[in-house]
């Protein structure tokens, strides 16, 4: 089963991406044959940003995507809204990469399922 997860919130201040992140997660440790894709647009790009350090006790989004990425998830982001916000493939954590609204067209079409956050 192909399920992808539209986020579109920032990292923090709300919780969608933490949700979405943690929908992402379980479907990949509790379905071993799914393949699960996230894919980062608007504000959510930010979400890939490496190097983020958050207080003690609280959720890091970087590590969540790691995880994902870890679980054999794959971590896409819209390359327009990257450029919107300045950031650079050299910016984004390891095992996201940029990717393209056609990209993202085509996968919505394959997925069995498809999620927005």
């Amino acid at each position: 089963m192909r399920i992808l997860l539209i986020l579109n919130d920032p990292p923090y201040g709300t919780e969608r991406c933490y949700n979405g992140l943690r929908l992402a997660l379980a479907l990949t440790k509790g379905e071993p044959a799914a393949v699960v894709t996230v894919f980062l647009m608007a504000d959510a790009v930010a979400a890939a940003k490496t190097g983020q350090k958050t207080p003690d006790g609280y959720y890091n989004i970087e590590r969540m995507l790691k995880g994902l990425v870890a679980t054999k998830g794959q971590v896409l982001l819209c390359g327009t809204c990257m450029d919107a916000r300045g950031l650079t493939e050299a910016d984004i954590t390891a095992g996201a990469r940029r990717s393209t609204m056609i990209e993202l067209a085509e996968m919505t079409a394959a997925a069995d399922k498809v999620l927005v956050f």
